[in-house]
């Protein structure tokens, strides 16, 4: 039997608790956007309106110091936070401590978007997998950072801390020391034993996207071929961080927001096409996604 016959399959959808009526914006979760470099300031922004959109209370977008402006002028919804940088406009380790305090002062942390790859990033997100205490999400250019390095993920699980790992075919072959037409024969057997080898939620990316513990396991039956476009993954990420912020489970976060994100796709393909599609188009639609739930 496989590892992937040996988890249990999920078809049924968790559901956000209703809102009381004398909500507060602390109640639905503080949420740390770590994101952005020198021309990937969009991936920033789109990751987090998306955690706006997905209904976390508060949203702070932590970015290197230079694209500080253009973040904060594309929405008025978040706050914003400058870190150093090196000179390529990326974010430097040097502001490991600064970092460490956002995340801190958040309940939940996004990490990866945009931030591009180097030496001094990999060392930065190293120390904020280690040692931030709040669930994480972790995508793109984050996932990048612990290839090779999967065990900081290991020593996360066994102190307790929840990870959730967004990864497409290609980051998941760099995290799993393979090829990408490996991981496509063997999706389901590699992620259900990735994420239970490692103590993490995987979200693996495509056609059917999975997402398993390592003991359970949920094909997401939404999305369409439009969704194949730049910055959709940046706006999964953030999605998942509002419903973590707002009480779900890290499986269940991944679950609801890989559902929740291919229905804003399919809602917007009715309304505009696939050819069109945009991954601010799934920004819009996300309301009415959630609203069909």
């Amino acid at each position: 039997m496989g590892p992937s016959s040996a988890a249990e399959t999920i078809t049924r959808l968790p559901a956000l608790a209703p809102r009381r009526a004398d909500s507060n914006k602390g109640d639905f979760g503080r949420v740390l956007v770590v994101a952005g470099s020198r021309g990937m300031s969009g991936a920033a922004i789109l990751c987090a309106t998306a955690a706006l959109r997905g209904g976390a209370g508060l949203v702070r977008v932590a970015v290197p110091a230079g694209i500080l402006p253009i973040v904060a002028a594309g929405n008025p919804c978040y706050m914003t936070a400058p870190l150093p940088e090196d000179e390529a406009g990326r974010l430097s380790d040097g502001g490991a401590a600064e970092l460490l305090a956002l995340a801190g002062a958040s309940d939940v942390v996004a990490a990866g978007p945009g931030l591009s790859r180097a030496d001094g990033i990999s060392r930065l997100v190293t120390t904020l997998v280690e040692r931030g205490e709040g669930p994480l999400v972790l995508d793109a250019d984050g996932l990048n950072a612990l290839a090779g390095h999967t065990e900081v993920l290991r020593r996360r699980a066994a102190a307790g801390r929840a990870a959730v790992l967004t990864p497409h075919p290609g980051e998941f072959a760099r995290l799993a020391g393979t090829d990408i037409p490996t991981v496509q024969a063997n999706r389901r057997e590699m992620a259900v034993r990735f994420a239970a080898d490692n103590g993490a939620v995987l979200l693996l990316k495509g056609h059917g996207t999975l997402v398993t513990d390592g003991r359970r396991l949920y094909q997401n039956p939404t999305g369409n071929p439009g969704m194949a476009t730049g910055g959709s993954g940046d706006v999964l990420t953030g999605l998942i961080a509002a419903l973590l912020g707002q009480g779900l489970p890290p499986f269940e976060a991944a679950q609801l927001g890989a559902y929740l994100h291919g229905l804003a796709g399919d809602l917007a393909r009715a309304d505009i096409g696939e050819v069109s599609l945009i991954a601010t188009d799934l920004l819009t639609y996300l309301a009415r996604a959630l609203r069909n739930l």
